[in-house]
């Protein structure tokens, strides 16, 4: 397959890497020194599954010049995709299409809305990785997984064939779950809460999983994107809230969100793709949302101050 991967940070790099080492047709879209370094000296991935290196990786800053792919890989943050949809044009053919990995649970629907349905499918990974250094990428945790289905979870060849993709590849374990929306929805219950939750506190996980109060708006958090996701028509199951509380339960104590990172060092962050999502479509479907509504707005000054978007006083 020719694949273009749009974002090479921790998700991109890793995952891209390992399509890579496994001989796919793969060109990785990145930016400034990371991009210089990918050019220079190759792509380096230092991985809890094996370290590796691709000495002639394919990078480039301009998608025109990459042509047209099978599919493009986006691992950009939740609140870079309309910018990203927009870029990758060039890449996009008549049966091009465009696996998100973002956190969220809209970066299919505005790939749809951009390019058209059938460029659209849904998709989702765990990983715990970052980049290091300009063409340097760390794998610190987590076996990596990605899962990705057509948006009506029809079955489909093209679907398949990245799947055997990734098979061919070492380190990630590639699934075509039965309904990818429970899936996405599933991810974003566990990862919504707790990057609310670490964002207003600034404290890792395990202490806000531990003290009563911050528990119950952890609980709370969840109950409310479950009904929001069932009012949408996603078909969660009864036990999804206690298996993304079982899911945090066993996270490692340390742990921290990457919204939470970006906040507390004064990066934009995810938040309207998040809490902020989850607070938008609840009212559309008529769904209260108090808790997360109290954390998208205790965060929102700041999250506009990064933006560069703090209104006059």
């Amino acid at each position: 397959m020719r694949i273009a991967i749009y974002g090479t940070g921790g998700v991109g790099g890793y995952f891209g890497g390992r399509l890579a080492e496994a001989g796919e047709d793969v060109t990785f879209i990145a930016r400034g020194e990371h991009l210089a370094a990918i050019q220079r000296d190759g792509l380096s991935v230092k991985s809890v599954a094996g370290d590796f290196h691709i000495a002639e990786a394919q990078a480039t800053d301009d998608p025109a010049t990459v042509g047209k792919v099978d599919c493009v890989i986006m691992a950009v943050k939740a609140w870079q995709v309309a910018e990203a949809i927009d870029a990758m044009r060039p890449m996009i053919g008549p049966d091009t299409f465009v696996v998100p990995l973002e956190n969220g649970v809209e970066a299919a629907d505005q790939v749809a809305a951009a390019l058209g349905d059938q460029h659209a499918v849904g998709g989702l990974c765990g990983i715990l990785a970052y980049r290091a250094a300009p063409g340097h990428i760390v794998h610190a945790g987590v076996d990596p997984f990605v899962r990705f289905g057509e948006r009506d979870n029809r079955s489909s060849d093209r679907l398949e064939t990245l799947k055997a993709a990734f098979e061919r590849a070492r380190g990630v374990q590639a699934e075509i779950p039965e309904d990818i929306n429970v899936a996405i929805w599933s991810k974003f219950l566990f990862i919504c809460a707790m990057s609310g939750i670490g964002a207003i506190t600034r404290m890792p996980i395990g202490v806000s999983r531990q003290l009563p109060q911050t528990r119950q708006m952890i609980e709370q958090i969840l109950d409310e994107i479950a009904r929001v996701a069932r009012a949408r028509g996603v078909a969660l199951p009864d036990s999804a809230v206690q298996r993304a509380l079982k899911f945090i339960d066993a996270l490692p104590a340390s742990g921290t969100a990457s919204m939470q990172r970006d906040i507390m060092d004064g990066r934009p962050s995810e938040l309207e793709s998040q809490n902020g999502a989850v607070v938008r479509l609840g009212e559309e479907c008529g769904v209260a949302t108090p808790v997360n509504a109290l954390v998208h707005a205790a965060l929102l000054p700041q999250e506009l101050a990064a933006r560069g978007e703090t209104p006059p006083t």
